[in-house]
């Protein structure tokens, strides 16, 4: 892999694994399955830049994620947060203090926020959590918080349901901003919201990383908002990586079959414009009984007799592009 600047976040090998008894039969003879919703996933993310992690529903991104946010403990692999291990370098102490630098935003606001508590106390939440200060120097930051995301101090003792989609996905980022954070997951923060507001909240989301130097990880399934927003992409498809690299390259270059037909599916913004797509044979299949071999082989256009056999590897086929698919094997 080519030289890459010293990363704020790398994702080692990382797998999430969940056992699953389909029946009772299976339980009384401890008969467990497993969905490999993750599994040997790695990438790394340079401070101060945006790192997309694209694909169907169900690909696994979100998981990752929530691995990331240590909601779920990883099955193996690791995650180094400034070269240290998430879940096993630190302290309890040294763990609190640095989940502080990370943060995250998530799809629907609505469900995000408290019902019965005001913008302002919702953005003084992590810091009176965390004891930042007296109880006048919260208020303060929330109060520039909400000014920073657009929001008036009107709206600051507002209850979430007196706002709108796109107001309340604001109080969320201010919410996620407020403890000073290094690295914000952003997981399909506009999906949820009129396409009218979408280009708001995504240009503020840029504004913020400029002015608060940060760093952030995007999770979606919209190739569009990726291009606009990413920096470098990885595609995934059930539960691992099959291509990554520059955004720029991805568009212009993409390697892998199933990149192919995810971009061939983005709508394009040009009434005049006729776009001839086929659609992947079949369905997903179901991660409780992954395919053989390549996991895309059985929807793919150019498959080929070794793929049902042989699982391809992640390597670099150029500078930064690396991909999954035995198309390349000998390049």
């Amino acid at each position: 892999m080519t030289n890459q600047p010293k990363p704020l976040l790398a994702v080692e090998h990382l797998s999430k694994h969940f056992p699953v008894r389909r029946s009772i039969t299976e339980a009384f003879h401890h008969t467990i399955r497993v969905v490999k919703a993750v599994d040997d996933v790695s990438f790394r993310i340079p401070e101060g830049t945006t790192f997309g992690l694209v694909g169907e529903s169900g690909c696994g991104k979100t998981t990752t994620s929530k691995v990331i946010l240590s909601l779920y403990k990883p099955t193996s692999g690791r995650v180094l947060f400034h070269d240290k291990d998430l879940n096993t370098d630190l302290s309890d102490s040294e763990r609190k203090l640095r989940h502080r630098e990370i943060q995250a935003v998530f799809q629907d606001p609505a469900a995000s926020l408290d019902p019965r508590m005001t913008v302002g106390r919702i953005v003084e939440e992590p810091l009176v959590i965390n004891r930042d200060g007296n109880p006048r120097s919260t208020e303060d930051v929330a109060r520039k918080m909400v000014d920073a995301v657009g929001l008036t101090q009107e709206q600051f003792d507002r209850y979430p349901h007196e706002l709108s989609g796109g107001q309340q996905q604001r109080v969320a980022i201010a919410r996620a901003l407020a403890l000073n954070p290094r690295l914000v997951v952003l997981d399909e923060p506009v999906s949820a919201l009129d396409m009218s507001v979408r280009a708001q909240i995504l240009n503020l989301v840029r504004d913020l990383q400029s002015k608060f130097h940060l760093t952030y990880l995007f999770v979606s399934h919209d190739l569009s908002v990726v291009r606009y927003l990413c920096d470098e992409v990885a595609v995934m498809y059930l539960g691992r990586i099959v291509e990554s690299c520059g955004t720029r390259e991805l568009f212009d270059n993409p390697l892998h079959p199933y990149t192919k037909a995810l971009l061939a599916a983005v709508p394009v913004p040009d009434p005049s414009s006729r776009k001839t797509r086929e659609p992947l044979p079949g369905n997903v299949p179901s991660p409780l009984d992954i395919p053989s071999g390549c996991r895309f082989h059985t929807r793919c256009p150019q498959v080929m007799e070794i793929c049902s056999r042989v699982e391809p590897e992640l390597v670099e086929i150029s500078p930064g592009h690396l991909v999954s698919c035995h198309l390349y094997d000998s390049k």
